[in-house]
């Protein structure tokens, strides 16, 4: 089992609304984007995370996600996860 961590990292109100900077999922090998959302979740049962994800901008790696179908994204274990909520002002 020596496959890497798929690393999540909420930014701003993602942050705030998760109450931690990112999370590591165990994986047995690549999982969806859909997935990775799905165990983000049920790490923060009772948050607001699941509001605020839902209007944040995702990156895979350092590739936009946005425009993509969650269930076609494919992440692989070593990967990151980024989730940045709307900035005011911008």
């Amino acid at each position: 089992m020596g496959t890497s961590p798929i690393e999540v990292h909420y930014w701003a109100s993602a942050r705030a609304a998760a109450g931690v900077a990112g999370d590591s999922l165990e994986v047995d090998g690549p999982i969806t984007l859909e997935e990775v959302v799905e165990r983000a979740l049920a790490l923060h049962p009772g948050t607001r995370l699941p509001d605020v994800l839902r209007i944040c901008s995702t990156l895979v790696g350092e590739r936009p996600v946005n425009t993509e179908d969650p269930g076609s994204v494919v992440v692989e274990p070593g990967s990151s996860v980024e989730f940045l909520p709307p900035f005011a002002g911008g």
